[in-house]
């Protein structure tokens, strides 16, 4: 693998158990209110679909493919949403360490919800709009692309500058 720029290989930073808490958690909350306007914005469109003259006019299998479609929209809201809720649930019981591995855990299940749930809307909107049986390689290339940048690269990553150490 080619070089993916210089390291600093200093010891890091020098903080407390508690202010690298505090830190973790301030980037941690910073990274859950990008991805949460997105999918609000995701999830309100998608509870809207159902109160348009065109949903009546779906087949079965794009109303059950909608259905599911809300279905993760709402678990990726509650995942992504108890991020903030772990923490406010437990804030003054010096549990701060434990707080952030706990709601960075619902994050990533969050952000893995979230591509189920984009693949979900992206399989039916594709499906009325081309009615192509080209339709789920489409979807297929599209999660994949999204595996690759939201995963396999940050993975590449760590795991090349984790052999340096």
């Amino acid at each position: 693998m080619a070089p993916l720029g210089p390291r600093d290989t200093s010891q890091g930073r020098h903080e407390s158990p508690e202010e690298r808490a505090d830190r973790r958690w301030n980037e941690l909350l910073q990274e859950v209110r990008v991805i949460q306007t997105g999918v609000q914005i995701l999830f309100a469109f998608l509870l809207t679909v159902v109160f348009t003259p065109r949903f009546a006019t779906l087949g079965p299998t794009d109303k059950v493919i909608y259905v599911v479609t809300v279905l993760l929209g709402a678990a990726t809201t509650g995942a992504l949403i108890g991020t903030v809720t772990f923490h406010r649930l437990v804030t003054g019981h010096r549990l701060k360490p434990e707080t952030v591995v706990w709601a960075s855990r619902l994050a990533l299940l969050g952000i893995i919800l979230l591509l189920a749930t984009v693949a979900s809307a992206l399989l039916l909107i594709l499906r009325i709009a081309l009615h192509d049986s080209a339709v789920p390689w489409v979807v297929t290339g599209l999660v994949a692309w999204f595996v690759i940048c939201w995963f396999v690269l940050p993975a590449l990553v760590l795991r090349h500058y984790s052999s340096k150490d």
